[in-house]
């Protein structure tokens, strides 16, 4: 009898577990608590406009690419991607463009346009993010640390201190760069992790790499086709995905996850897979808040940044937004100040733009656009209360925006506005974090809660707060990696229908 294994939340995690799992030979169910599958990864249709509301860059490709190949599929097969070249659109206050670029000569010409200096040591940046990237990818990214005797590998603790953990990535770009505008191109990739570039490690300068040389990519019909296409060849395995259905509890006996209970009644398994921001679903274990070791340690972390979403259907074009368009303000970086330590929305944020019709014109009715505006945002606190300045807010970065050429967003046809009590409200984000918990230090970068319960056997984790981290191509690894784990110790046809040497 093939054993049972339940997924709670149907993310990209949850759904690239549940395949890894199905090939496995488990009897595998998804519930999902929304109508619809994708987790922070959502369609929006709206007067003839396509938005995707969420992760909208793609990179690592491969993480994806290897969860059907595991399948024995290929991705091809499924969805179909395209490469941006240029990857990123960089456009500072005073009119200066930097576009992000394989070439490393054009790079390298578009900043010695205001920086000599910057463009010489650029190569050589390049290079140490590449390396980063190297010691990250054969280390960390891809395996599991669960056991004392795992994280004391010798070679692990060796590349370990290789990665620079104690230096922070400002520091890092400091040793290449000097220019204001260089600093903050490069350490925008702090907020991908959602930590601010003047605290986060140094391992994150490994993004640099990971755009400009393994690339940038669209999904044609939108970034939510990967759930579409993951949800598909999930369905094809045989694995149960049911909707609108939430999980209520989860059941434990002696110290043993065996089932969950539901809206829709109760279902036992052998394996309960949680795929949510853990410090909310850990909490879905009966009486766990009032043990007061468990419920300090998972208050002690702090969130990561959340994000401020405009989502407008404009009948216009805007010949200077490519497909991703980050625009910086005068102050550079002062908005981490705000997010971090007063929790307040930014006052001078930088504001990033998707601009999906500048690859696929079908987003938008002929002669329209349909933009993803995103500013970072504080997680929740008292310090902000979204439901009394969303509009304000709103109306605050329609006015920047057409400061720097981009008109017409108050005759938008289509314009809502998803903040970060959205956020918490329909995926149950703890206090309304992208990312789950920042990186904003070396303990929650390196550190993170395990994909393991310490306390409860057969109670795992995968999406952003867990190993190895926030990020869709992240995410979608930590799935695979616990299913991977899962069959591992399961023995038997679990086991040999996993790749050999997949499993750590």
């Amino acid at each position: 009898m093939s054993r049972k294994a339940i997924i709670v939340g149907g993310g990209l995690g949850g759904l690239s577990c549940a395949i890894g799992l199905a090939t496995a030979g488990f009897d595998v169910t998804v519930l999902e608590k929304e109508k619809t599958l994708g987790g922070k990864l959502k369609r929006v249709e709206a007067s003839g406009y396509r938005f995707d509301r969420g992760p909208s860059t793609i990179t690592m490709l491969h993480a994806f690419r290897r969860v059907f190949e595991r399948a024995g599929r290929r991705m091809e097969d499924y969805i179909q991607t395209y490469e941006l070249e240029p990857r990123t659109r960089n456009l500072f206050a005073d009119g200066t463009k930097v576009d992000l670029s394989r070439d490393r000569g054009w790079m390298q010409q578009q900043i010695a346009a205001y920086s000599p200096e910057d463009a010489a040591r650029y190569p050589a940046f390049l290079e140490e993010a590449r390396r980063i990237y190297g010691l990250a990818d054969g280390r960390f990214l891809n395996r599991l640390m669960l056991s004392m005797r795992e994280k004391a590998d010798p070679a692990l603790l060796r590349d370990f201190m290789r990665v620079r953990p104690n230096t922070t990535l400002r520091t890092l770009l400091a040793r290449y760069f000097s220019h204001p505008y260089t600093l903050a191109m490069f350490g925008r990739y702090a907020t991908y992790v959602g930590a601010s570039p003047l605290q986060a490690p140094a391992i994150f300068a490994m993004l640099a790499h990971v755009e400009a040389d393994l690339g940038i990519y669209g999904v044609y019909g939108g970034t939510y086709q990967l759930v579409e296409s993951m949800a598909r060849l999930a369905r094809e395995l045989g694995v149960h995905i049911l909707t609108d259905a939430e999980v209520l509890s989860i059941k434990v006996r002696s110290g043993r996850a065996y089932g969950v209970e539901t809206t829709e009644g109760a279902i036992e398994a052998d394996e309960v897979i949680c795929n949510g921001d853990l410090l909310t679903t850990a909490r879905l274990v009966p009486d766990r808040l009032r043990k007061r070791p468990a419920a300090e340690r998972l208050d002690r972390y702090e969130p990561s940044l959340s994000g401020f979403v405009l989502l407008a259907g404009v009948r216009q074009r805007y010949e200077s937004l490519l497909h991703h368009t980050v625009f910086f303000p005068e102050r550079l970086e002062s908005e981490f100040e705000d997010i971090f330590t007063r929790r307040v929305a930014p006052e001078d944020p930088a504001l990033y733009i998707c601009n999906s019709g500048y690859s696929e014109a079908d987003t938008a009715p002929e002669g329209g656009s349909s933009l993803f505006i995103l500013a970072n945002a504080p997680y929740l606190s008292e310090a902000w209360n979204w439901k009394e300045q969303r509009e304000n807010y709103a109306n605050k970065l329609i006015v920047m925006l057409d400061r720097r050429g981009i008109s017409g967003l108050n005759k938008a046809e289509v314009l809502q506005t998803y903040t970060p009590s959205d956020l918490q409200r329909d995926t149950y984000a703890h206090r309304g974090a992208i990312y789950g918990i920042s990186s904003n230090s070396m303990r929650q970068t390196f550190f993170r809660p395990g994909n393991r319960d310490r306390e409860i056997d057969g109670l795992w984790y995968v999406g952003g707060t867990a190993h190895p981290g926030g990020g869709t191509p992240l995410v979608t690894m930590s799935g695979q990696l616990v299913a991977e784990r899962i069959a591992s110790l399961k023995g038997g046809d679990a086991s040999s229908r996993i790749r050999a040497g997949s499993v750590e």
